[in-house]
């Protein structure tokens, strides 16, 4: 965020009586979240949406009250994924915005705002921010076990302000195998030790396709990416997701593949959810 973008930001929350915090001394935004994950990547297209959407969903299915952010302000992909992208905007008797909800999961997203699924949102990074944390502060996600935030790819605007503005218990960083996503990857690692957030782990998106006819395995992107990235900055390594076509099926769907899929679909993204509650960052709900 350039310092211009960052002087409006902090006009902008001060002329609506908010205060601002920053990454060494965070603000509380989400008192009603006993815990935060980020889900994030320093680039774009390695599957971080459906990474989000269905580890939300596998906590949900064990009965943990799960809320979902989709922060990606201007490529906003989790309401089509969670079959709410024809909600918009509602308010309750006290005033506070109405959560979309599907699959046992609150959903929110900048994306339900506009007149149209199609309508762009051509805003400055201190209207984005500050949209953002509307978004946290006045819509009602009553008390949650985990709110889960889809973050967009980047090290910027918005990554910084969830620094400066959420006490976050961990980020999940995923990356797929090609030397090209893992640099960007280093950056996105970089910046959260550098504004002090713990990483719970790295996920390997996009890893192989398997042949349906033949068994043979292709590493179309490469080999051995998230675990040479888990190696060198010593975070766990949480799994490899293949490419499967009913992975793609289920995310345009609307179904994610964690609910509807096989028990070994299902298993990729319960590896991911035991490997987060394994770091003993997360406080678990009395089920």
């Amino acid at each position: 965020m350039s310092d211009a973008d960052e002087l409006a930001r902090r006009k902008l929350l001060e002329s609506k009586g908010r205060s601002f915090g920053s990454s060494a001394s965070p603000n509380d935004r989400a008192p009603w979240a006993k815990n935060i994950l980020i889900v994030t990547s320093g680039k774009g297209g390695v599957g971080k949406s459906t990474v989000a959407v269905n580890v939300a969903s596998v906590f949900a299915q064990r009965d943990w009250k799960v809320g979902l952010l989709d922060a990606d302000v201007y490529g906003p992909s989790v309401p089509r994924m969670l079959q709410v992208d024809d909600e918009r905007l509602t308010w309750n008797e006290q005033e506070r915005i109405v959560c979309a909800e599907n699959f046992g999961m609150k959903v929110m997203s900048v994306g339900m705002t506009t007149p149209t699924p199609d309508t762009p949102l051509v805003w400055r990074a201190s209207v984005a921010t500050s949209a953002l944390i509307q978004l946290l502060e006045d819509v009602d996600w009553g008390e949650l076990d985990l709110l889960v935030v889809d973050m967009p790819p980047g090290t910027g605007d918005t990554q910084l302000t969830m620094a400066q503005e959420l006490r976050v218990t961990a980020a999940l960083v995923v990356t797929t195998p090609q030397v090209i996503s893992t640099d960007d990857v280093r950056r996105a690692i970089k910046m959260l030790q550098d504004v002090h957030i713990p990483i719970g782990g790295i996920v390997e998106n996009l890893s192989g396709f398997v042949a349906p006819d033949t068994g043979q395995r292709y590493a179309i992107f490469g080999e051995g990416g998230g675990k040479l990235l888990a190696e060198q900055y010593k975070l766990p390594f949480l799994g490899e997701i293949p490419i499967d076509m009913a992975v793609r099926q289920s995310s345009d769907a609307g179904t994610p593949i964690a609910v509807s899929g096989t028990a070994a679909q299902k298993a990729w993204y319960e590896r991911i959810a035991d490997g987060l509650l394994a770091t003993g960052r997360f406080v678990q709900p009395k089920l």
